[in-house]
């Protein structure tokens, strides 16, 4: 059992609205906006987040690997999607991805600010 599970069967959360691993969760989930700037811009903002919080704390460390792996999900999402507007399912589905992706952020956000950690449905989870 690692730390995080101790700390999770505790009923432990961050109590603290100014703790650094508070801002390293929701700074992870928000990320993927940068998605909307470049391309795979979400999976490099997660990733940079990460890497530079996960030994900060076991929380930041596993909504960081969560927001990480979600922001890699919706991008095999996209571009699946986006072949399907061949066959014309795409032209459905890719506007749908989008909203998933948005909502679940900012869903992840406000879970992250309340000190509670989020797990993203649909997500693969490929960062262990």
């Amino acid at each position: 059992m690692d730390d995080l599970d101790r700390w999770v069967q505790e009923g432990y959360e961050l109590t603290d609205p100014a703790d650094p691993a508070r801002t390293a969760a929701i700074l992870s989930h928000l990320s993927g906006f940068a998605a909307y700037i470049f391309p795979f811009g979400g999976i490099i903002a997660a990733l940079v987040v990460w890497l530079v919080k996960r030994d900060s704390h076991p929380f930041a460390d596993r909504q960081g690997k969560e927001a990480l792996n979600f922001q890699i999900s919706i991008s095999i999402y996209t571009i699946v999607s986006a072949i399907l507007i061949i066959v014309g399912v795409g032209i459905v589905l890719l506007p749908l991805v989008f909203l998933f992706h948005v909502v679940l952020m900012i869903m992840a956000a406000i879970q992250a600010s309340n000190g509670k950690g989020f797990e993203y449905p649909g997500t693969l989870r490929l960062v262990k």
